[in-house]
């Protein structure tokens, strides 16, 4: 890691320039008294509350609420469901006492890794009838999992996440909840992170523990790894049946419910560093930034100070009428150029300058995170404006990641050809191959090559599907997969 104020080049480490931007950018701290922990810092968690709000209002316009459950699950509902228990088991904390006192087996508490099991338990108190279908929860939560090696918002052990649990009277029901919260994440992503996805379903080897299959969307970042930055899973009946979660159909037929679950997690602040930011620092699009514009007043001696602090003010004003986040950076005993290195750094997407000769002129310098000069803007209609600037920033982000996944992605069809993608450097790019469908076949590729089968894609996501044979044994197969490293 380098110290502090510098940051170290995408290209020559990119793990490190990931901390160095986190560092710079004010976001987070390791919380080294705690394992595996950090601290979410005020610039990242204002980051976070703007991904929680717009979610949740797209959460609860397709008709979900809002509700909590307890952070400790009793051990025996883990185990109630097999599949799902040898899924965590490795990453579960076990709280063996309390009180003082040793806590007897029957009685130990898991701290919440995920919410299946306890939600399944209530599920089954509150659904009776098919009048109580489909019933549609979202929690907003912290888990718990206990990770072996960790990085600030991609894997720490305890993380901030949203879980949607929902119940159904049939699967086909059920499975449209699957799409239905798929494209919720996907277009989040894509309209507010300004981040291209690729939407598709996780291989057997890969899907949740204890779900009939999980759906996914996978981002592209910087260093060409792929992040799974969101999943929506079909659960079937498993965990009706293992908490005995019945209703009455409208012919009087007792029948376990159809189940889902779906969601993100803090990652997704990962997500957007990776995804756009720079060797200058932290780049966040606008629909995401908690400051999307900062004035910086500019002025040379203390009487022109008050003058120009008012017209910054002013404008600062006009700006938040339009709906737009501005500060302005009025601080005493910083100089303009340290000031606008901090706001780089913290990834704010426009600057505005005003010094004296600016309001005798009616116009004020602007520059946008990535734009190599600056450009004058009349200050009577920066206002009316800006929110046309921040949109096409948005747009340029958007267009320049999914340039870049583009430019980044081949069609492979040798092993030959995959070998020197893949090579010892531990590169990546986005590779559709062709792959024979076995878990054996998916296994011998990661252990030899550290690449990943990312998904199966969606229809329209990736090739359409046609007849080849796989990438590593020969065998036939009837569609490419996304193969990648990952985080």
């Amino acid at each position: 890691m380098a110290e502090t104020g510098k940051i170290t080049k995408q290209s020559e480490d990119f793990p490190a320039w990931y901390q160095d931007v986190i560092r710079e950018g004010d976001l987070a701290e390791v919380a080294k008294i705690v394992k595996g922990c950090m601290v979410i810092k005020p610039h990242g968690y204002a980051i976070w509350e703007k991904i929680q709000a717009d979610l949740d209002r797209r959460f609860k316009e397709t008709g979900h609420r809002n509700a909590y459950f307890p952070l400790l699950i009793p051990m025996s509902f883990i185990k109630k469901e097999a599949e799902h228990v040898e899924g965590f088991a490795p990453e579960i904390a076990v709280v063996t006492h309390a009180g003082g006192k040793p806590l007897p087996e029957d009685e130990q508490y898991c701290i919440r890794p995920t919410s299946e099991t306890i939600i399944g338990h209530f599920f089954a108190k509150w659904i009776s009838s098919y009048r109580d279908l489909p019933l549609l929860i979202n929690q907003w939560a912290n888990v718990m999992r206990w990770e072996l090696h960790t990085r600030m918002f991609l894997r720490t052990t305890e993380f901030l996440w949203q879980e949607g649990h929902t119940a159904h009277a049939t699967h086909e029901d059920a499975l449209a909840e699957v799409a239905r919260m798929l494209d919720v994440y996907g277009d989040f992503a894509q309209e507010m992170m300004a981040m291209p996805v690729i939407r598709g379903v996780k291989t057997d080897s890969e899907k949740f523990a204890g779900a009939l299959e999980t759906r996914c969307i996978e981002a592209m970042m910087r260093d060409g790894r792929a992040l799974q930055a969101g999943t929506s899973h079909d659960l079937g009946q498993n965990f009706g049946k293992a908490f005995d979660v019945k209703f009455q159909t409208e012919k009087g037929r007792e029948e376990y419910v159809w189940q889902t679950s779906w969601g993100v997690s803090t990652r997704l602040v990962g997500a957007l560093i990776m995804t756009h930011s720079d060797d200058s620092g932290l780049i966040l699009p606008p629909a995401l930034a908690p400051v999307q514009a900062v004035i910086v007043p500019i002025y040379k001696k203390e009487e022109e100070r008050a003058q120009v602090v008012e017209a910054a003010q002013k404008l600062a004003a006009d700006i938040r009428k339009k709906g737009i986040c501005v500060e302005v950076d009025d601080r005493d005993g910083k100089r303009p150029g340290d000031k606008y290195y901090e706001w780089e750094r913290k990834g704010v997407p426009v600057r505005i300058e005003i010094g004296p000769r600016d309001i005798a002129s009616g116009e004020a310098m602007t520059k946008l995170r990535l734009s190599d000069g600056k450009e004058k803007m009349r200050m009577d209609t920066l206002a009316a404006e800006l929110p046309g600037t921040l949109a096409g920033f948005q747009r340029f982000l958007y267009e320049r990641a999914w340039k870049f996944r583009e430019d980044n992605t081949v069609v492979l069809n040798t092993w030959d050809e995959f070998r020197e993608v893949f090579g010892e450097s531990g590169g990546s790019k986005f590779a559709w191959c062709h792959w024979d469908g076995t878990r054996e076949t998916e296994a011998l590729i990661k252990e030899e090559t550290k690449v990943t089968i990312r998904c199966i894609p969606l229809e329209g996501q990736g090739p359409a599907p046609e007849d080849g044979t796989c990438i590593r044994t020969g065998r036939p197969s009837r569609q490419r997969v996304l193969m990648a490293r990952s985080y």
